[in-house]
């Protein structure tokens, strides 16, 4: 069992990670209290995991309800959420009750955002089955929904009790789904820690083969840079923007492609690399650096070339970025291996530049 823990004093809460529910459930039992539970999962998660947890949660003595929302980001949406209010409503849930998050980042921003506003704030608990969701946004209390001209818009920052991570719910992810999230893996290290980065590059292949002890150290550290950065600033007045490295390009990305094309961590992965660009030409990093990011990232099967998508219209969905001050768009952006730093100052020909040079297989 490796726990990691966010330090927000008397909404400190622990992250447990290991490979067997049985294990998991015993050391988290203290945190799922109550008569109700409602478990708010997916229709492709409910068939794998609902009656596993359900069990769990019904041997503490809760009464549990499902309710199941389509699988995709369609569903971080207000009409989806109004639906799970109604199934709260209809299980007679009260603020002693249990909101679980069983699921993708999806599932964890959408039930997080309903825990947080049904009754002004009921107690939820995230377990996180992708590796994308265990090494991000079940981590630091960020829940929202999306509005149709920007991702995360409507939201709020509303913490855990706990995180259930079973590693062993990564056997059942394609491929594609590692790679998303070995994304934010490989930023993790980009921003906070050059030795980790230098070991996800010797293990890079061991974690797209789904190693699970090679995963869970990687998401062990993961956690735990996630976990510091959350605990210094929660609410995101400063040092917590870096954990955005790549997502004011990426963001803008996915919005462009209707949130469908790209994974998340497929849309970050190119942002990371045309971010690097704009660092390399502001005279912050060589272009060996940028090199390396694009290999590590390759080398986890993700996309390194961002797609032919007009600049003008990737500025204007940048403009719309939650980390923008006066007007301003925020760039994070490497400084050195395992450093970063908050950019507002970046000139519009230099974003433009970096596009384009972010379109090309060779840099």
């Amino acid at each position: 069992m490796k726990t990691v823990w966010v330090n927000l004093n008397d909404r400190s809460y622990p992250i447990y990670l290991h490979d067997d529910w049985d294990v998991l459930f015993q050391e988290a039992s203290v945190y799922c209290h109550g008569d109700k539970a409602l478990i708010i999962t997916d229709e492709n998660v409910c068939k794998l995991y609902y009656s596993i947890v359900e069990k769990h949660l019904r041997s503490l003595g809760m009464q549990t309800t499902c309710a199941v929302v389509p699988p995709g980001e369609a569903s971080k949406s207000l009409k989806e959420a109004e639906k799970l209010y109604t199934a709260a409503l209809n299980a007679s849930l009260e603020r002693s009750s249990l909101i679980v998050a069983l699921g993708g980042g999806v599932i964890g921003d959408l039930a997080g955002f309903v825990a947080s506003t049904y009754m002004r704030g009921i107690p939820f608990i995230q377990i996180p089955t992708t590796l994308l969701a265990q090494v991000d946004s079940s981590i630091g209390g960020k829940t929202a929904v999306n509005h149709p001209l920007a991702k995360n818009i409507i939201g709020s920052f509303y913490q855990p009790k706990c995180v259930i991570m079973n590693a062993a719910t990564l056997r059942t992810l394609p491929r594609r789904e590692i790679a998303n999230g070995m994304a934010e893996i490989i930023k993790h290290g980009i921003i906070k820690d050059e030795a980790f980065l230098a070991w996800l590059e010797d293990n890079v292949e061991q974690l797209k083969a789904q190693n699970i002890s090679i995963l869970i150290q990687a998401i062990h550290r993961s956690c735990e840079i996630k976990a510091d950065v959350v605990t210094a600033d929660e609410r995101e007045q400063g040092l917590r923007t870096i954990l955005n490295f790549g997502h004011t390009i990426g963001h803008a990305i996915e919005a462009a492609a209707g949130f469908s094309t790209y994974t998340h961590g497929e849309a970050v992965s190119m942002g990371m690399v045309a971010e690097a660009v704009i660092a390399h030409l502001m005279g912050l990093i060589p272009m060996e650096y940028i090199n390396r990011i694009r290999n590590i990232l390759s080398g986890a099967g993700l996309p390194v070339t961002i797609p032919d998508i007009d600049n003008s219209s990737l500025l204007k969905l940048m403009q719309h970025d939650k980390k923008n001050k006066d007007g301003k768009i925020a760039f994070v952006l490497p400084t050195a291996p395992g450093q970063a730093g908050i950019f507002r100052n970046v000139e519009t020909q230099v974003i433009f530049a970096a596009l384009d040079a972010a379109r090309i297989q060779q840099l």
